[in-house]
């Protein structure tokens, strides 16, 4: 069953030993949402993010036993956390999606990247034994990642596991003019207008966003967040902003997406 649900950035720098004298610059995105989901003892995450291989035209569920992490491109050799798969959990969901028609792949990506790594280390310090199901995204249309997210619900629902769903992406890389994109105008807009969407719950808003606005913002977060409302349609929650920082020309946005 369902008993968790939220968007987290995966910004490097919000590791302590990545992120060192920067630290304090994104102090509320670091602070929020571990309490909350300490609290409600998960006993899987199903983790909604950016992941080493991906397809064109196919959602991809990574299984690894165990999956481990490499952020030496960021200059941490010592990172060293690794998870379980919940297998039957994947295998579940593969096969239920395989038969509605999803278009998905397994991968076995025994290393899984920062995207990953940041959100999980940041969360799940205080669970040890939670056990993982990596999902990532597709070039497919808004439509796609949203139907996608809909195929999700029923299997997780129905599941005998305690399962946190937690997607993950940076906001806008456009913001001001050191930022790492540059700037753009649609940097901000996009930026506002998703807080703006998730305040409502604004499905139809969230998929009717225009391309232009969605590329030029550089950003990492529309088809995660895209996913996750297509998993919690229909589903009673209360999203909660909790925090919104752009210290360095990025957005980092955590929402707590509340089950009533």
């Amino acid at each position: 069953m369902l008993i968790f649900s939220a968007f987290t950035p995966h910004t490097p720098l919000l590791l302590p030993s990545i992120g060192k004298e920067q630290l304090g610059k994104v102090e509320k995105t670091r602070q929020e949402l571990a309490d909350e989901l300490y609290a409600v003892q998960p006993d899987t995450v199903v983790l909604i993010s950016e992941h080493p291989t991906s397809y064109p035209d196919a959602f991809s569920i990574n299984l690894s036993d165990p999956y481990r992490f490499d952020l030496s491109e960021f200059g941490d050799l010592g990172f060293d956390r690794t998870f379980r798969p919940r297998i039957k959990l994947i295998d579940g969901l593969q096969r239920s999606l395989r038969r509605e028609g999803q278009p998905v792949t397994l991968t076995s990506d025994e290393h899984l990247n920062y995207a990953s790594a940041i959100p999980l280390a940041l969360l799940t310090e205080n669970l040890p034994k939670v056990e993982l199901v990596p999902i990532t995204y597709s070039n497919l249309d808004a439509k796609s990642h949203f139907q996608f997210g809909q195929a999700l619900k029923d299997r997780i629902m129905n599941s005998r596991h305690r399962i946190a769903v937690i997607a993950s992406g940076d906001m806008s890389h456009a913001l001001n003019t050191s930022a790492p994109a540059g700037f753009h105008k649609d940097g901000p807009r996009f930026d506002e207008k998703i807080q703006e969407l998730i305040a409502q719950k604004n499905t139809a808003g969230l998929l009717s966003l225009k391309e232009d606005l969605i590329q030029n913002a550089a950003e990492t977060s529309y088809k995660p967040l895209t996913m996750l409302f297509g998993l919690l349609e229909r589903v009673s929650v209360t999203p909660s902003i909790l925090s919104y920082e752009a210290p360095f020309g990025v957005g980092y946005l955590v929402v707590n997406f509340a089950l009533r």
